[in-house]
């Protein structure tokens, strides 16, 4: 097999094992079908504000844009040396991703890998989103603070959050440009700005629209509209990348 093919099938067959490692935990106090399934379909719970609770463990419903985050973009807004870079990682089978070497991926794709669920907590002051895959963590403050003067650019940036309605509103600034926006490798500059607007539909469904804002790479702010399910009566492990040991092996 070629190594290409064969640093293919390792991640494909990790992504399965992720899936089926899951423990069943019943979670108490959520609505029930007859069968004694999670309702899915039963209205979303409501929290201390009277807002739609974040808080759960979400999942991607899918991997369109962990694949391509511009997928909803029938011609892709790229700045001449965006698309030239994107172009050489697609060509290179994405072979410098920053996962592959045990580096975050980071916002907004880390949400989108469905393989690795993440824990959203609703507290005074602060949202915490928990991530599976390799424990990472974000905050998003809302307790009524500005977007800072940034000094120390980072992987997640630095966020804040308000409610527009029954829509949670994230602003993220404050990144460096080392990370990627899905497995392919759409780029970004230190001057992303990620606006991310959370709508839970029902009890097991969530809207996430995404907009990117980066004239350094883009030439006008581009959205994706991502879909995500409650991973219900189930519960997020401990996951380790372990100094990149097999990366040379899995590279052409």
């Amino acid at each position: 097999m070629k190594p290409a093919l064969l640093g293919i099938g390792i991640i494909l067959a990790m992504a399965g094992f992720a899936d089926a490692q899951w423990i069943t935990i019943p979670w108490k106090g959520i609505p029930r079908t007859a069968d004694g399934k999670p309702d899915m379909a039963a209205p979303a719970p409501r929290n201390a504000e009277g807002k739609p609770a974040l808080s759960g463990i979400w999942r991607a419903a899918d991997g369109r844009y962990l694949g391509n985050i511009m997928a909803d973009e029938a011609v892709p807004p790229f700045q001449p040396w965006a698309a030239a870079l994107y172009d050489e990682r697609v060509k290179t089978l994405g072979k410098d991703r920053p996962s592959g070497r045990c580096l975050p991926h980071a916002v907004p794709d880390n949400m989108m890998v469905r393989s690795g669920p993440f824990k959203i907590f609703e507290t005074p002051g602060v949202v915490v989103i928990l991530f599976e895959e390799f424990n990472h963590f974000r905050q998003i403050f809302t307790d009524g603070r500005p977007l800072p003067e940034i000094v120390t650019p980072s992987w997640f940036g630095y966020s804040v959050g308000k409610w527009e309605g029954d829509t949670f509103v994230a602003e993220t600034i404050g990144f460096h440009d080392r990370s990627w926006l899905d497995n392919p490798g759409h780029p970004h500059s230190d001057a992303m700005k990620v606006t991310e607007r959370f709508r839970r539909r029902d009890f097991g469904h969530m809207d996430i629209t995404i907009t990117i804002d980066d004239p350094k790479a883009y030439t006008r702010p581009w959205s994706a509209n991502a879909k995500f399910d409650l991973a219900a009566d189930s519960e997020i492990l401990e996951s380790i990348c372990e100094n990149e040991k097999d990366f040379e092996h899995t590279l052409p």
